[in-house]
């Protein structure tokens, strides 16, 4: 971990009075100096590296400054409880405090941020929920660190196998399970399907920064999720022969750099020729990364997005034939391996009409970014607000809100849980 990833010191989440909760804006400018990588830009905060372990003490001091139970499940997850008595049939919010190497500081703080101002003012206002409400934080939502997109909630609905999770290794080579211990949130010895935690939700909403210029383009705040795009990540390992880049002749090489470059004109011309897909290769690893040197592997990831599965599958098999089609040529070989897949997600239609009802004037957007809810929707009834992103730009630095619409998101998700919970 570099100590760009750590941050500077910031204002101990223990020292702020409760009334300071209800502003978003004010939280978000808190955790402003933590995890700021000075080399890519923006907020590198990898789970369970120094970033992400105190932004998880900074939530979990202000949850408890407003008198939540505060505690963390086998699989990593906070969770900030306003009780009613029971914690059956539950309200829950939040989102992720995990973020892509050098992305933007809304990206899933926002709607951790959101969930504490939102409770706050309820309690100023003197709510009293009928149903039991709460704000958590899920663990490793970007997959940054270990490959795996919204671990977290693969693991406590029953998507993500245990014993995968734990093998998994970070760049370092460091295990999910040696990592989770080092950390000490979490005992890896007792991760997996969590249904008695899945059986408390009675709703689920998480508000997140649009990932996208649909409200920009609307002049619109806030927006209700409809949809999620199928999207999957895979692996692709291309083979070659290293050797010297000066004394071997072009018509000698077996170069899987070549075959890469193929791969990667492949995946634009594929998602191209389908209207709404996306494909993306945002990482590559050359070995042996020399100079002088002739690769003898390269690894590529492979992101694909569509409305539709089939139609993502279909994208993938085109893309891997064209670059089998590129490794032949070149002497090389290619394989292609799944790290993960999530479907095309509808969020419960009927926890959507009830927010249309507290929120008329929102517009109904679909999403082509992944999310937590978007997991959690196989198990319990999910909806999402997004809010406005002005450039759309999300997953770097330049991902921005204005504070007013930050302040909208907070005042659209405090009506949500009245509604909800009232």
């Amino acid at each position: 971990m570099s100590a760009s990833e750590m941050g500077t010191p910031g204002m101990s989440a223990q020292n702020v009075a409760p009334a300071d909760v209800r502003d978003a804006n004010a939280l978000l400018a808190e955790i402003a100096g933590i995890g700021c990588d000075e080399v890519r830009g923006g907020y590198s905060r990898p789970v369970f590296g120094p970033a992400e372990l105190r932004l998880r003490d900074w939530f979990a001091g202000h949850a408890r400054a407003l008198g939540l139970d505060v505690h963390t499940d086998s699989n990593g997850v906070i969770w900030a409880w306003w009780d009613t008595g029971d914690r059956a049939d539950a309200v829950v919010t939040g989102s992720h405090l995990d973020s892509v190497p050098g992305g933007g500081n809304f990206d899933g703080p926002l709607g951790v941020a959101s969930g504490l101002a939102a409770v706050a003012r309820l309690q100023e206002a003197g709510f009293r929920p009928a149903r039991p409400i709460a704000v958590t934080v899920w663990p490793e939502e970007e997959g940054s660190r270990f490959g795996l997109a919204c671990l977290g909630s693969r693991l406590a609905t029953g998507s993500a196998d245990p014993d995968t999770v734990r093998a998994l290794s970070d760049d370092s080579g460091a295990s999910f399970a040696r990592a989770a211990t080092e950390s000490g949130v979490l005992d890896p010895a007792t991760i997996g399907p969590d249904p008695a935690a899945l059986a408390r939700i009675g709703a689920f909403v998480e508000l997140h920064v649009e990932q996208g210029r649909g409200l920009a383009d609307l002049d619109q705040p806030v927006a209700l999720g409809g949809a999620i795009l199928a999207h999957g990540r895979w692996h692709v390992t291309l083979t070659g022969t290293g050797d010297h880049a000066g004394s071997t002749r072009m018509a000698d090489r077996h170069d899987p750099v070549f075959v890469a470059a193929g791969l990667i004109r492949a995946v634009r011309c594929q998602a191209a020729a389908v209207p709404e897909a996306r494909a993306t290769v945002g990482r590559l690893q050359v070995t042996p990364g020399g100079t002088n040197v002739i690769a003898s592997r390269v690894d590529a990831w492979l992101d694909v997005r569509h409305r539709d599965d089939a139609t993502v599958r279909g994208i993938v098999s085109a893309i891997e034939a064209a670059a089998g089609q590129a490794a032949r040529a070149e002497g090389c070989t290619v394989t292609v391996a799944e790290e993960s897949f999530s479907p095309a997600v509808d969020f419960d239609a009927g926890l959507r009409a009830r927010l249309q009802s507290v929120l008329p004037d929102a517009p109904v957007l679909d999403t082509g970014a992944g999310h937590d809810a978007g997991v959690l929707a196989a198990a319990v009834p999910t909806a999402m607000l997004f809010v406005r992103n002005p450039t759309g730009t999300s997953h770097a630095p330049a991902e921005s809100a204005r504070p007013v619409d930050v302040e909208a998101g907070v005042a659209a998700l405090t009506r949500v849980l009245t509604a909800l919970a009232g």
